[in-house]
């Protein structure tokens, strides 16, 4: 008897058995115009609706192939509910937030039924409703944004990281501190709604902050945060991480989701005895201005390297050809 796409995933994610084949995973959106076109439903509606969401997700899945379904598409939904103007995009643009209500770091005003906030109910419904179409089947994997990718939205990035550089630590870590509870209690109950792994994106990435600031900022608070949160956590920082690999390591996470900038055969070696990895498909010019073939050669060195689920290495760009998303699984596949 073959091993489930649920078993598939959650054995590689504690690094346990090894399952007959590397599993297919989407810690970060897989949808392209041809996923949507597929499944019948398109952004904006995929980002407020719940069962469009979750029709959106299956279709990762029951299409594409993926070992798993992730039904948050965008990084605002926790932005939406502390606040921020939002523009929801459409079919060809992903959600960005119009307005930074804390530029001042004045203290932020969480509100007491955040959870009901319809950006984040909206997610809480879709893990929901997946959990009674697929569960024990897929593995269903929920999203929260860190307190530090939070401070960007609240305060803009350049502000923030102007603070950071300044050393202002005092407002920095009074920000961070404020949000923290925001992403905690958002991922626990996304593992209550039906999630089986919550990604926790936090973008203190190479290109913004040196490997310093996690250490001594970031990582104390990330270590509360999962302590708290208590349950499979993926890892996912944006960009060349590879000087604060270590760090992420101790942050008492599951896996860590690397960039295609991140070597495979340089991140197994250095951390994936202590946390799986996840990745790392280059986006930008393998699986956007690629060819399927570049898609297999890449999707094989990461096997090869020993990465524990093959997956894009972040939002995957929406006019990204279908069969290049498909060609992943294909090549993963191969020889089992």
């Amino acid at each position: 008897m073959k091993p489930s796409s649920y078993n598939l995933v959650m054995s590689a994610l504690f690094n346990g058995r090894k399952g007959e084949r590397p599993p297919v995973g989407n810690p970060t959106s897989i949808v392209c115009h041809g996923l949507m076109d597929a499944a019948g439903v398109s952004f904006p509606e995929a980002h407020l609706n719940p069962d469009a969401m979750a029709e959106l997700a299956l279709a990762g899945h029951e299409v594409a192939g993926f070992d798993t379904v992730m039904p948050e598409f965008s990084v605002q939904q926790e932005a939406a509910a502390l606040g921020c103007v939002m523009d929801w995009g459409d079919r060809d643009r992903m959600p960005e937030n119009r307005s930074f209500p804390y530029e001042d770091f004045a203290d932020i005003e969480v509100p007491e039924n955040i959870l009901e906030k319809p950006s984040l109910r909206v997610v809480l419904d879709a893990l929901a409703i997946l959990r009674r179409q697929v569960g024990g089947q897929v593995a269903i994997i929920g999203k929260v944004m860190g307190p530090w990718t939070l401070s960007y939205h609240m305060a803009g990035t350049q502000n923030f990281l102007l603070h950071v550089g300044l050393k202002e630590m005092t407002k920095v870590t009074k920000m961070l501190r404020q949000l923290m509870p925001v992403t905690v209690a958002f991922a626990r109950a996304q593992f209550q709604a039906g999630a089986d792994i919550v990604v926790l994106a936090d973008h203190a990435t190479g290109s913004l902050v040196g490997p310093y600031h996690y250490e001594e900022i970031l990582l104390p608070i990330h270590q509360e945060m999962t302590a708290q949160i208590n349950g499979p956590l993926i890892l996912h920082v944006c960009g060349n991480c590879a000087d604060r690999l270590e760090y992420f390591a101790q942050s008492g996470v599951d896996a860590y989701h690397c960039e295609w900038q991140v070597d495979a055969r340089m991140a197994v070696q250095k951390i994936g005895h202590l946390v799986s990895l996840v990745g790392n498909v280059n986006n930008p010019e393998v699986l956007f201005q690629g060819t399927p073939e570049d898609v297999y050669h890449q999707v094989r060195y990461a096997v090869e390297a020993g990465i524990h689920i093959i997956a894009p290495e972040c939002a995957i760009p929406l006019s990204t050809p279908f069969e290049n998303l498909k060609a992943i699984v294909a090549a993963a596949h191969e020889g089992y």
